[in-house]
């Protein structure tokens, strides 16, 4: 039993821990090709957070598994079985009761959001919320702002960085899933064509031939556990220090 999962504790537990930081991951159910599982954001979010939780004594909220929907050459849209999407303003809503439920019991918030395309909403929920309370301090990032060059060199040291729109089950989700649960990936699944090609225009409606028919969105050979690993842990490094500087 995870000690740290929110889920796991008693309501007494809960409270005698209330003065530590509380992580809300938040992710996705999406298409991530033929060698990756939907959960794929909402995994790595949940994994990412439980490792920083053990490094800070922190709590993990129950992860938020669905997020707002990709544009064709981010992840796919609605083209693909199995994504389940939500409006902008149901995101907005669900993170912006989310936030007031939990500053009732505490007043350090970290949100760590595992799918590129929630950002901007999950902002703005943190943006209005943070004007009803100012005298709660709430911290939004991610796995992929917080990674140096050294590191996004060390990926990506066989095959050139696509773009972080472009990594769609590619390299970076593929080597942090192959680290933080190797179960789910499909490895004799992973190909090396070449993927989509980039365009400085979103299209709509979305129709099929778009997005690659595989759904990835670039190649993930060269993927592995190490490069996983290495990431995860430049991430959790970086969100202890973001921890300590504003909490």
């Amino acid at each position: 039993m995870n000690k740290y999962l929110m889920t796991n504790m008693t309501w007494k537990e809960y409270e005698a821990k209330k003065d530590r930081i509380l992580i809300l991951p938040i992710g996705s159910t999406e298409q991530h090709g033929p060698h990756l599982p939907l959960s794929v954001n909402a995994v790595i979010a949940e994994k990412i957070a439980l490792k920083f939780a053990e490094k800070v004594d922190g709590i993990v909220a129950p992860t938020l598994s669905y997020g707002y929907k990709s544009k064709p050459l981010s992840g796919g849209g609605p083209l693909f079985p199995g994504t389940i999407d939500l409006n902008g303003i149901t995101v907005m809503n669900l993170v912006s009761d989310l936030l007031e439920e939990f500053i009732k019991d505490g007043t350090k918030i970290f949100i760590l959001n595992a799918h590129f395309e929630n950002e901007a909403f999950i902002l703005g929920s943190v943006d209005l919320v943070s004007q009803k309370h100012p005298e709660v301090t709430i911290i939004e990032s991610n796995w992929w702002d917080v990674l140096s060059q050294d590191t996004i060199d060390k990926v990506f040291s066989e095959v050139a960085f696509p773009g972080w729109a472009f990594e769609h089950a590619a390299i970076t989700e593929t080597s942090l899933m192959m680290y933080l649960a190797p179960e789910l990936v499909r490895e004799d699944k992973i190909s090396d064509e070449m993927g989509a090609e980039p365009a400085a225009y979103a299209k709509y409606p979305i129709v099929e031939g778009m997005v690659p028919a595989s759904g990835v969105l670039a190649p993930a050979v060269s993927s592995s556990a190490e490069k996983g690993k290495l990431m995860t842990d430049e991430a959790i490094s970086a969100f202890i220090e973001i921890a300590d500087r504003n909490f």
